[in-house]
């Protein structure tokens, strides 16, 4: 059974990516005195995510508090467990946002799956969307007429009949 997280009030929350664009892993990170949960996740689920995040801070209005910048990854960044699936709740009582993850189990496996609850303030809210939304950026370039990445080399696009897209 993997270890399970739950960071009332995290000191770090940050997310990043590690090796080069199209073999990136990405890993979504906490920290709490002196606990530190490293999770592998999907690029997707970091855009998801840091999507849904910009439209809740929309929706709560000014952070309320100093935005600090974000050192990103910590040392050691051994994952603990791969991200199947990422909830997200709003506590208005401690104007806290809860960030929870779920642990990616294999197809047919009884086991329960660990969970990471992660109690983050608007601002480290707001750092973590800004960080993800400059890893969404720095990724490969997409193909003009099917929109999948383009490796350094083109890939064989669908919409040109098999042409390789530059």
């Amino acid at each position: 059974m993997s270890a399970s997280f739950d960071l009332e009030a995290p000191d770090h929350f940050s997310v990043g990516a590690v090796g080069p664009p199209g073999q990136r892993i990405f890993y979504l990170q906490g920290r709490e005195a002196g606990t530190l949960a490293t999770l592998k996740c999907e690029k997707e689920q970091v855009g998801a995510l840091a999507e849904y995040l910009a439209g809740l801070l929309a929706k709560l209005g000014p952070v309320g508090e100093e935005t600090r910048s974000d050192p990103g990854l910590l040392e050691p960044m051994d994952a603990a467990w791969a991200v199947g699936t990422i909830g997200v709740g709003y506590d208005a009582d401690r104007d806290r946002i809860l960030v929870e993850a779920s642990e990616l189990l294999e197809e047919g496996s009884e086991a329960e799956p660990a969970a990471a609850r992660f109690r983050i303030t608007r601002g480290q809210a707001a750092v973590f969307v800004a960080r993800a939304q400059a890893l969404m950026k720095a990724g490969r370039p997409l193909c003009l007429l099917c929109n999948s990445p383009l490796d350094p080399g083109g890939h064989v696009c669908p919409r040109s009949n098999g042409h390789v897209v530059r």
